[in-house]
């Protein structure tokens, strides 16, 4: 397995929080959260820690990716929360807002229930060319059942009832439940959600794999990359202050850490992973009156609406800041197109010249203001390097829970809010 990742962590410019002795408790304590995740391993007791080096579900994964690849030109992919970010995350690496490339079909991440939205999707496409895609762990989801619903009513009206079990694929864990039951009566594939695994740590299962291949990703790359990032935690020959996810799981628990966690990525096909670790981070840790806020933020875009916040507003948040190598990317502005002595700055450069200059200069303008700044260098931006980040961020957060003390797989808090919707929508019909 190789000793080297393929980003860097520099905690350098968090030194107010990295050289203080809260800090080494923290250490510490991720230390021992570590131990416990090896025995997990060992034990199995956690399917995640084991997913990365598994294959065996792949076949089956391009399989159906193909089949969606050769039966539709848009895929929709129905699903709220963890259902739908990790995908969401993947896909970005294959489209960039203009369509993937090749031959694969447009996916679309339909996660709320906007009727606007849907009306709009259902008169924009042509139905006898779009699949749809269903993921709910629990199979009792209430907005992906709606969804789900809905849809099959236009497929029907599309393409006859016979028909419509070829468009849909449904993700949802073995056992009774509403979805599972919905898609056998229709006659609907089935992929069985690992039920070891929650929602917002399922982007390297079928929930995430899926939606990439269909794209024209490479699934064994995505969990090669993650591979990395757990052999180098849990191999007990390699120091605690090698472990990279107990780093960063330190930084963000230490006593005087910040009460806001932003993680501003430069990089657009980043956005969506920052979106997805925002999901992980508040729904894993915010319990007992613990954890931090998560807040994605993409540069250049924020800092030309946060960076005075940022410099300037109260000293609460912690930053990391996601570069990758870009300097010399992009086409080159000619010399004879600055015409305006204003603008000679720019003549000769590109504008991954331009980005690197200004994650660069945020980097060191928020260490020169006293604000505690972690960086995640990437080598390249690709299907490794996505597993491993991946990861690395689960891995992360599991470990801040252990120092924090709570359970990073629960989210007892949501269970209130999902029972009293279902109470208003009852009284809907005696009003």
């Amino acid at each position: 397995m190789p000793g080297v990742l393929p980003y860097r962590q520099d905690l350098s410019r968090a030194a107010v929080i990295t050289e203080s002795a809260g800090f080494e408790r923290a250490l510490a304590a991720a230390g021992d959260g570590l131990a416990a995740l090896r025995r997990a391993r060992d034990d199995g007791r956690l399917p995640l820690l084991t997913l990365p080096e598994a294959r065996g579900d792949l076949a089956m994964i391009e399989a159906r990716a193909a089949h969606h690849r050769e039966h539709a030109d848009d895929v929709v992919i129905l699903g709220t929360g963890g259902s739908s970010l990790g995908g969401q995350a993947l896909y970005a690496l294959a489209d960039s807002g203009f369509g993937p490339s090749g031959n694969a079909p447009r996916l679309r991440f339909l996660d709320n229930i906007d009727s606007h939205t849907f009306d709009h999707m259902f008169r924009s496409l042509d139905l006898a060319r779009t699949d749809f895609l269903v993921i709910s762990k629990s199979g009792g989801t209430a907005e992906t059942l709606l969804q789900c619903l809905i849809c099959l009513e236009a497929l029907v009206d599309a393409v006859g009832r016979e028909n419509a079990a070829s468009h849909v694929t449904v993700i949802v864990e073995p056992g009774s439940n509403p979805l599972r039951h919905l898609a056998e009566a229709w006659g609907i594939t089935v992929i069985d959600h690992d039920p070891g695994i929650g929602g917002r740590y399922a982007a390297l299962t079928s929930v995430g794999l899926l939606p990439a291949v269909i794209a024209g990703l490479n699934p064994a790359a995505l969990r090669e990359g993650a591979q990395q990032v757990l052999h180098l935690s849990l191999n007990t020959a390699i120091g605690l202050d090698t472990s990279e996810p107990a780093l960063g799981a330190a930084l963000n628990t230490a006593p005087g850490a910040r009460w806001s966690a932003v993680l501003a990525v430069y990089a657009d096909r980043l956005a969506p992973f920052a979106m997805w670790f925002r999901q992980l981070w508040a729904e894993s840790l915010g319990k007992d009156g613990q954890g931090t806020l998560p807040a994605p933020a993409l540069g250049a875009v924020d800092q030309h609406s946060q960076l005075q916040l940022w410099l300037d507003g109260p000293d609460d948040k912690l930053f990391t800041v996601v570069t990758a190598e870009t300097v010399g990317h992009g086409r080159i502005v000619s010399s004879e197109l600055v015409e305006d002595d204003r603008l000679a700055w720019l003549a000769g450069r590109s504008m991954g010249d331009l980005l690197d200059a200004e994650a660069r200069a945020t980097i060191e303008t928020l260490a020169e203001c006293g604000r505690p700044v972690r960086q995640l260098h990437l080598e390249r931006i690709d299907e490794t390097t996505a597993g491993a980040l991946m990861m690395h961020f689960m891995l992360e957060t599991i470990l801040a829970a252990h120092v924090l003390g709570v359970d990073p797989f629960d989210q007892p808090a949501v269970e209130r809010s999902k029972v009293l919707a279902r109470a208003y929508l009852a009284a809907m019909d005696r009003h």
